[in-house]
């Protein structure tokens, strides 16, 4: 009798072992953050489906219960747009078929879930290929959507111009078809909409053909930026994409610059010989000299001449298309416990560039313990069809790596460091994008989105019980 209690003992014992384990990994499992690690917010429940009927019910059942909805991808936005505490967080990552290809009109539907590399891979035997989509390519079509990306590519130049329709969850469980003549109001919002006003289902998505790109690279100072890239990429049909990086190292800080123009090769009978997708590969290099530049100037400067010698042996190589919309590194693979990085993205008009650097440079010398790591320089042309949008003149955009602390005092003086860098992007009638931690003001905010309170407003019209929410939106619609 003694040891059938005992044996009851220990498998009560047991049982209460297992289950408070269990507990504690499903309140692990809740707490959830963005790739930036500094906002953890514990969620009422994460849910992921492949199925429409599915995500539809949750949808339902939620504006039964008055509950509150964010809306994942790849969670690479970092400033809560996609989270909201004792939410649900509906994980869109399994929601990833693709639909439909149209060869002939070089048109893709897909579920809103699909990574851009999924669908590169799809559409590559085809000889079809993108129009915009970020460097790297992990991200989710409705993540990309939300926050109407851009790219590499100087004739094509924010994704909303890619998109020819979509299907949308609104906030009643209905769902809709939106497009430029269908629901139009809601194609402006919802694109750039950062998940406020329903779950995109699935996407149409216009292609165009694969190409043969030939690779020039330069070096030049940072006061020549503007007319090399007028005159030589701007008015040159040949070139389809370009990007530039200019040094953060201290032996030529925010002065000395690399350019990298893609144009179209003279002998395009040779794509076949460049068409198998590359991966991600040797980057073990790049990531230990990326390492070194968190630690020291020395690094920097190390890092930015290795950068520097790699561009110069791109030049006269072959790429397609596809390729050169694949990344070679992943500068936001980064692990540390007591820091993360962060990015931040500016954009100026191209004419205010060099004496934009000159005021950053002015700034930025002064302020020794921001850690700048990479700052990569792209084109975006004048596109205001979102309403959130971020280009009201034809723009360069500065995407700027930042490696901080994440404690409290870290974010805060880095926050003082970025408001000042964004009232100097203002002051030159540029903009910032919105995709990051929420260091800027409201002030800063409608400044640089003249439209917010319009975006606002419309959030209230078609979710009044604000179905659909995150930390960006109670952060500053107030």
């Amino acid at each position: 009798m003694i040891k059938i209690r005992y044996l009851a003992i220990v498998i009560y014992a047991v049982v209460l072992a297992s289950s408070f384990t269990m507990y504690q990994s499903q309140q692990a499992n809740l707490t959830q953050e963005d790739r930036g690690r500094l906002l953890p917010v514990k969620m009422k429940s994460v849910k992921s489906t492949d199925s429409e009927d599915e995500i539809q019910s949750i949808v339902r059942k939620a504006d039964l219960k008055d509950e509150k909805i964010s809306i994942a991808g790849m969670q690479h936005s970092q400033g809560g747009q996609t989270l909201y505490p004792g939410g649900i967080m509906l994980d869109m990552k399994q929601y990833n078929k693709i639909l439909n290809l149209d060869e002939k009109n070089k048109l893709i539907t897909v579920q809103s879930g699909v990574t851009w590399a999924d669908i590169q891979s799809y559409i590559n035997p085809y000889g079809l290929a993108l129009k915009v989509s970020q460097s790297q390519n992990i991200f989710t079509v409705g993540g990309s959507m939300s926050v109407n990306v851009h790219g590499r590519d100087i004739r094509h130049h924010t994704l909303i111009e890619t998109i020819e329709s979509f299907r949308l969850l609104n906030a009643e469980g209905q769902i809709i078809n939106v497009s430029r003549n269908e629901n139009a109001e809601l194609f402006k919002l919802v694109i750039g909409g950062y998940g406020l006003f329903g779950v995109i289902l699935d996407v149409t998505l216009e292609l165009t053909e694969d190409e043969l790109y030939q690779v020039h690279t330069e070096s030049i100072s940072y006061d020549e930026y503007t007319s090399y890239f007028t005159k030589n990429v701007l008015q040159n049909d040949d070139v389809k994409m370009h990007l530039a990086r200019i040094s953060v190292a201290p032996d030529s800080f925010l002065t000395d610059m690399y350019v990298t123009d893609f144009s179209t090769a003279s002998e395009q009978s040779n794509l076949e010989d460049y068409t198998s997708l590359k991966r991600e590969s040797i980057i073990a290099i790049p990531k230990f000299f990326l390492g070194l530049s968190r630690l020291s100037g020395w690094g920097k400067n190390t890092f930015w001449n290795i950068q520097e010698g790699y561009n110069d042996r791109l030049e006269h190589s072959y790429m397609s298309r596809n390729n050169v919309m694949r990344s070679e590194t992943t500068f936001m693979d980064y692990d540390s416990a007591a820091n993360t990085e962060v990015l931040q993205e500016y954009f100026v008009p191209i004419d205010q560039y060099s004496s934009y650097i000159d005021d950053l440079r002015k700034l930025l010398e002064d302020e020794k313990e921001l850690n700048l790591l990479n700052i990569t320089v792209r084109y975006v042309g004048q596109n205001e069809e979102s309403v959130m949008s971020y280009t009201k003149d034809d723009m360069f955009a500065l995407v700027i790596l930042i490696n901080q602390g994440k404690s409290e005092e870290s974010i805060e003086s880095t926050g003082q460091i970025i408001r000042k860098m964004i009232d100097v992007t203002l002051d030159h009638d540029g903009s910032y994008y919105l995709p990051y931690y929420h260091y800027p003001t409201r002030k800063q905010l409608e400044k640089a989105y003249p439209r917010m309170n319009e975006f606002f407003e419309m959030k209230e019209k078609y979710d009044p019980e604000e179905r659909f929410m995150n930390l960006f939106y109670e952060e500053y619609h107030k």
